[in-house]
């Protein structure tokens, strides 16, 4: 079947090169195409695009732009039958049955992946430039969606026909189309190593954005084009001489700046057109990474070079892989001339990223050899680039099913609220985190939810792409299920960790008004009831009424302590140091006080100490005895500085109670982590009021603050600890 010419823009002197021309298909592929047009030709011959655009022609134009970027035939063939979908009563059962599974499942994809970044893309925020932040989320969202990574080239096909078609048409479409292509989609053909793709869309959105930059742009590279390109034919024949003098087989060849990058280039650094750099340029091919840095002393030995403008890619591969020498110079009539200097292998990489049929066997994880990831995501990216690229090398193969292949965005989900704003999620992630993650009050407050407009239970794992619209109660709080894993209610340690607050405080409005109600009734019968309550919280050595009411609430101070104080006649409270004069009692917090007769007492923070701790007191002022591990270097300062107010201490005979201990672990810095750690605890019934993490290159540094009855369970936790995967140590601190 002969392929279809993708409609060209008029006059566009910063055109990309030439793509590689479509790699010969075998019967079975040629079969497909010709089938998908059949089948879609019929439908789409009267249809029109949102663009005005006639569908049957876009779609010609993009299968022939997929052609040239290397696609599959089944890819290719998605591009009729993406948009003959829309034409069917039954999409997925018509085209099921009339191209099996696999290649249905392509074109469905492509029409749900765009279906909701139109939705997403009604989320930004003012005017036409799209926030950085929500910018970055449409990119992650239009990946992770796509079960079958096809379909991002796919789309990328469809934008670029679409601009084509604007340009040559002389229409000018909505800003936020133009704007999009700029700040949505040439980005992420660069993210995956599209450039070929990204350049043309760059180009084509300038010329419809700035049509008077792009002209006198334009103009100026078509005026100066005679001489530039006689100029690029001088360097070219004297540097292929040399070259071979030294015999060193080279591909050589002009390259002409794009007008984009031009004028991007004018922007940044505020500079007139006769002013860049980089205008004139010739590439040198050669067979290997030996040759290359020869072939740069040849150039410098020919030309004199500006110092400032040398860049060595291979040696410090840019993030997204690309590869090359660069270097400036002046050239023939001392006119700046830019050099680049690359294999075969990297050339190819750099024309056609992830849609060349790569052969790189050595390829790691992190894409052909050299890539370096810069985060997380463009790992993830990079992972992206091999498992397309490997797609296309075995098209002529077995074929996978679609979406065989692992999405490396898997582990998270993204998904919109009703305003189109995108919410990052782990895997997993039901409709309660996602309540969490907007806000914590609509969190506490959710008591179901519409997934694309269906309710669904709350305990339902999300999937990127989906709407969720969460119905809350006007007032209320979480239910105690959200915090039992065996119901899948939670995913998110950090969801887990607002349910568990709420309840802890919830729990001390409770102690605080049951401590109220006791000391009301205690004044009403002592016939005090118009006594000031900052008075006797004063009296008593507390800092004010709400402490008073939760120590008398959790029985932590005895209403018999505060009637005794009462009957004094409301004098005030002994001075603490005189206090500790006093017979020793046994306290109801569990510590015994030598020498301290109904003195209230509290464990330091800053060691939190725990039976069977060694332990010691200090009496401080005001606040009763602050009970501190022997070992605490706070507490040998205060012994130093006020000797006096040290007093012996220890634990008491009932020690049923729970105490704060703080572990330190480190560990690999991996995603999942804090996840994992979570579970432990949560698993093992252990309460975490706290915790604190910072990553430091690969290293993890976490300090949780767990509650246990007591250190009798300290090693058995740590071990717990370290049993998690890359985890190097966990200690108490």
């Amino acid at each position: 079947m002969p392929e279809p010419e993708a409609v060209q823009p008029a006059m566009n002197p910063s055109a990309s090169p030439p793509q590689q021309a479509p790699q010969p298909l075998d019967d079975e592929a040629s079969s497909l195409l010709e089938r998908a047009r059949a089948f879609s030709a019929p439908l789409l011959a009267e249809v029109l695009l949102d663009s005005g655009e006639p569908a049957l022609l876009h779609a010609d134009a993009v299968q022939a732009i997929l052609a040239r970027m290397g696609a599959d035939a089944p890819t290719r063939a998605a591009a009729w039958l993406s948009l003959a979908a829309g034409q069917l009563a039954k999409p997925e059962e018509q085209l099921q049955k009339a191209f099996g599974r696999d290649n249905a499942h392509l074109a469905l994809e492509s029409r749900k992946l765009m279906g909701v970044f139109r939705l997403a893309r009604q989320g930004a925020a003012g005017g036409a430039d799209v926030p950085t932040q929500h910018r970055e989320m449409l990119r992650r969202l239009l990946l992770a969606m796509s079960e079958d990574l096809r379909v991002i080239p796919l789309r990328l096909a469809s934008r670029l026909q679409s601009l084509r078609y604007f340009t040559s048409a002389g229409v000018q479409p909505a800003q936020d189309f133009v704007q999009s292509s700029l700040q949505i989609w040439a980005p992420l053909a660069n993210r995956l190593g599209l450039w070929q793709v990204k350049w043309e869309i760059e180009d084509l959105a300038f010329r419809l954005d700035r049509p008077d930059d792009y002209a006198r742009i334009a103009e100026w590279m078509r005026r100066r084009g005679a001489e530039h390109e006689a100029l690029i034919a001088q360097a070219s024949l004297r540097l292929r001489d040399a070259l071979a003098a030294q015999g060193i087989e080279a591909s050589i060849s002009g390259r002409r700046k794009h007008a984009y990058s031009i004028w991007r280039k004018m922007q940044g650094k505020s500079l007139e057109l006769d002013e860049v750099m980089d205008l004139l340029a010739l590439r040198i091919i050669v067979d290997s990474v030996d040759q290359c840095y020869a072939s740069l002393g040849v150039v410098h030995q020919l030309w004199s070079a500006l110092e400032a403008e040398y860049d060595d890619y291979i040696a410090r591969p840019k993030a997204n892989g690309y590869q090359s020498l660069h270097t400036v110079v002046r050239g023939p009539r001392q006119l700046p001339l830019e050099i680049q200097i690359r294999t075969h292998a990297m050339h190819e990489h750099a024309e056609q990223g992830v849609a060349a049929h790569w052969a790189y066997k050595e390829a790691g994880v992190q894409g052909y050899k050299g890539v370096v990831a810069a985060s997380s995501f463009d790992a993830k990216v990079a992972l992206a680039r091999q498992l397309m690229a490997w797609r296309g090398e075995i098209a002529g193969g077995d074929a996978q099913p679609a979406g065989a292949a692992t999405n490396p965005f898997d582990d998270r989900v993204y998904v919109l609220t009703p305003q189109a704003r995108i919410i990052e999620l782990e895997a997993g992630c039901t409709a309660v985190d996602f309540a969490y993650a907007v806000h914590t009050d609509l969190g506490h407050r959710c008591r179901g939810a519409r997934v694309d407009g269906a309710l669904l239970p709350l305990n339902t794992p999300l999937r990127s792409g989906q709407t969720v619209d969460i119905v809350a109660a006007r007032q209320g709080g979480p239910s105690r299920d959200w915090l039992n894993p065996e119901l899948g209610f939670l995913q998110s340690a950090r969801a887990r960790a607002k349910v568990r607050a709420w309840f802890n405080a919830q729990a001390l409005e409770q102690t605080v008004a049951s401590g109220r109600a006791q000391i009301d009734k205690l004044l009403q019968r002592e016939g005090r009831s118009g006594m000031s309550l900052h008075e006797l919280a004063a009296g008593l050595g507390l800092r004010g009424p709400e402490q008073l009411f939760e120590r008398v609430g959790s029985e932590n101070l005895p209403l018999r302590q505060v009637e005794t104080y009462l009957r004094g006649n409301g004098a005030p409270a002994a001075p603490a140091d005189e206090v500790a004069l006093r017979a020793a009692k046994a306290q109801p917090g569990g510590v015994l006080v030598v020498g301290v007769d109904a003195l209230l007492t509290q464990l330091a923070g800053c060691c939190k100490p725990a039976p069977p701790d060694a332990i010691c007191g200090f009496v401080t002022r005001g606040r009763g005895v602050s009970v501190h591990r022997a070992d605490c270097s706070n507490a040998r300062n205060l012994q130093l500085r006020h000797p006096e107010r040290v007093i012996p201490v220890t634990w008491g005979a009932r020690n049923d109670g729970l105490f704060a201990v703080d572990l330190v672990v480190e560990a690999a810095d991996r995603h999942g982590l804090l996840r994992d750690i979570s579970e432990v605890f949560s698993k093992h019934k252990l309460n975490v009021i706290g915790v604190r993490t910072q990553s430091r290159g690969d290293t993890a540094h976490m300090l949780f603050t767990v509650e246990l009855p007591g250190l009798e369970a300290l090693p058995s936790t740590l071990k717990l600890l370290r049993e998690v995967n890359g985890v190097r140590q966990a200690s108490r601190r």
